[in-house]
Parts: C-alpha cells; structure tokens; sequence
C-alpha cells in the first residue's frame, strides 16, 4: 500500500531516556511530505534505520530540510548521518538545516566536518521560514531545559502544528491557536513539577481550548505505555468530541490537498 502523496509519518513515538534506550517505542522522529517537498523533523536513534525499514521506504536523499526542535539526544541522535544521507555524503551539496543556536554552539550537536555539506544551516529561532513548498514559523520559545521550539506548519487551509517538549505554560494556547492538527509531545501520565515535559493532563487541556479538528499524541514514556496508549486512546474519546489519537510506529497521517 502506497503513502498518500501528503503525509506525516510517525518513524518513533518514543519520548524520555528509558523508552529511548531500550526502544520500547521507535525514535526516528516526523517525516513530513507536501507536493514535492520533504521534511524530516528531530532524527533520532535510529531514523535512517526506520526510513529503510518502513514500507514503502523513505528515501533520505529526497529530503530538502531537517528541523530539529532541540539538541536532546532522543530528538538529535541520527541528525549527523541524516545530513549525510541527505546530501549523498556531501558529494550534492543541498538541503537546509534548521537548528537552535545551542545546537549549533561548542556543545552543539552537528560534527564540524558535516556543516559545509548542507546548502544552508539556518539557525531556528522565532520566526518565519519557508523550505520548497511549504511554509512555518516558530511561534514562541518552549519551557525546556534547552533551547526549544515548536513548530507550525501552512499547508493550504490547514495548520498543522507540532509542539515539542515543554513545560505546560499559558502561552502555548495563544501560540497555537487556529490549528487544524495538533501534534503533542506528551511525556508522562501523571504531571511531576520536576520534569520540563507535559503530562496527558496538560495536552487535554491544551486541546479543549485549541479545538483543532485532530490531536494527534506521541514521544510517550514509561508510564503512559504502562497504561496502554490503545486503551487510553479510548477512554479519551469518550471525553473529548476531537479527533484524538495516540500515535503508534509507522503510523501515517494524511494531509488534506
């Protein structure tokens, strides 16, 4: 069965440092496809693995950019061999990177050797970009331990946003308002004020007063898996008149023409 020719397509809903270890879920990050563009955001452990393991395959040396929302390594770990995947081991010198100025930094993320092989590495920030056929701003920095951002995306009528790890603050909902899809890093089951992470709690309450058409849940830890996202998935939607859906590996989500 064929990819729709617009998608997004979950290559890992893994999220916190054990489920990532033991790849109790993928971490290969988002592949976003529009028209004639590719984008891939937040390669980590294991994306190539998961581009060349899913069917059909994901080629990487299609992709015109890599988005990374933060350095952290369940979000960072593939990004080098992706941009030399990307670019063909640099003998093609194409693709932009879009990277926080911390990953970009002494403590930064991409090998030195690497960053000539990319057309351009823009550093992401708040703002507006555009890449081939699509277009995305940064609507405001995330509470997180790094620099990190989230991500909204125009694709015709539609607005499909990706708000990655973060602590729950009231800004979230100015930042994100109007989106058609919303997609959620949500961490925990429970909220603990130690973690700079959201809880299912917090991204029930994000998408009440959001109200996109579909909410889409992923980078899971420990104990949303040990509560069984299928089965919350369902109890969710007896509460919620949205769309919801707690993402899986390999899952694939259709964007509208």
């Amino acid at each position: 069965m064929r990819e729709s020719k617009n998608f997004i397509k979950f290559l890992g809903t893994a999220g916190a440092r054990f489920v990532m270890i033991k790849q109790l879920r993928a971490s290969g990050g988002v592949w976003l496809c529009y028209k004639s563009t590719n984008i891939l955001i937040d390669p980590g452990p294991g994306s190539l693995v998961r581009c060349n393991s899913c069917r059909p395959k994901l080629d990487p040396t299609t992709l015109d950019a890599i988005i990374l929302t933060h350095k952290h390594l369940d979000h960072s770990g593939d990004i080098n061999v992706m941009i030399e995947a990307m670019t063909e081991g640099g003998f093609k010198k194409k693709g932009v990177v879009f990277v926080p100025a911390d990953a970009q930094s002494e403590q930064g993320v991409i090998f030195d050797y690497l960053k000539q092989h990319p057309k351009e590495i823009k550093v992401l920030d708040v703002g507006d970009f555009s890449v081939g056929d699509v277009k995305f701003s940064v609507p405001l920095q995330n509470l997180h331990s790094v620099q990190t951002y989230g991500l909204k995306f125009f694709i015709g009528k539609d607005v499909i946003s990706f708000i990655s790890d973060t602590k729950y603050f009231e800004g979230i909902i100015n930042a994100y308002k109007g989106s058609t899809l919303l997609i959620l890093n949500v961490v925990f089951y429970k909220h603990r004020d130690e973690f700079q992470h959201l809880c299912l709690e917090d991204a029930l309450k994000i998408i009440k007063k959001i109200k996109p058409s579909k909410a889409v849940l992923t980078h899971f830890g420990m104990s949303i898996l040990k509560e069984k996202p299928h089965y919350l998935e369902e109890k969710v939607r007896k509460q919620l008149d949205i769309d919801i859906k707690f993402a899986y590996d390999g899952l694939t989500v259709d964007i509208p023409t």
